[in-house]
């Protein structure tokens, strides 16, 4: 949230979240924002040692790099609020979305260089036009897209897998998507009224919060 004060990283040229900026620090924008990314880190750290040390494909660890790249890259966005910085931020969320993609669909594709190959392609598409092109409406509704693709096979290996376990887990990213949601929608749409309130309950830090458990579940 805008606020008039000057700062190290100098105006702001990226979307500004409902956090006001520059409170705690004139080297930090958004500080809630900033350090709510540290879990994500630590957890992608936790899952990478966990894939290493049980020997799972390349792909799983590759995912928690990229984890971690969103993470940093978020951190980075949200304490500068520069554009360009904001770009390091949503397009490793799209790399991830792609990443999920391979995951959930290539035990089952029959032309197996096929889809890496697509993917790698649509990936770099994407990179250049969004470094081109602002579009904030158009990205979100692309990422939603890519989020909706997933749902079908996610929803296959839940009913057909017998581990309770990995059923509780399921159960627990769904909660904790849910639940970041809402407090992201509760940031963007009501940060007029929030602006108002003795205690600003950082609905977006707490996104990044649940988001950071919703990726370990994933």
């Amino acid at each position: 949230m805008e606020d008039g004060f000057s700062s190290f990283w100098g105006p702001v040229t990226s979307t500004d979240r409902c956090e006001k900026n520059y409170v705690h620090s004139s080297y930090i924008a958004e500080f809630f924002n900033t350090i709510s990314n540290i879990p994500g880190i630590l957890f992608a750290l936790i899952g990478l040692i966990n894939a290493l040390r049980q020997r799972f494909e390349k792909r799983f660890s590759v995912l928690h790099i990229s984890n971690m790249i969103l993470s940093i890259g978020s951190m980075l966005y949200h304490a500068t609020l520069q554009r360009v910085q904001q770009q390091g931020d949503e397009t490793p969320m799209v790399w991830e979305m792609l990443l999920y993609f391979y995951i959930l669909y290539s035990p089952d594709w029959h032309y197996r260089s096929t889809m890496p190959t697509f993917l790698f392609f649509y990936g770099v598409g994407f990179a250049i036009a969004h470094a081109l092109i602002r579009f904030e409406i158009g990205f979100k509704v692309h990422y939603i897209i890519l989020c909706l693709l997933c749902i079908p096979r996610m929803y296959k290996y839940y009913i057909y897998t017998k581990d309770n376990y990995a059923k509780r887990l399921a159960k627990l990213y769904i909660a904790t998507l849910f639940l970041g949601s809402i407090c992201w929608l509760m940031d963007r749409v009501l940060c007029k009224e929030i602006s108002h309130w003795y205690f600003n309950p950082q609905g977006h830090a707490l996104w990044h919060v649940c988001m950071s458990f919703n990726s370990y579940f994933a």
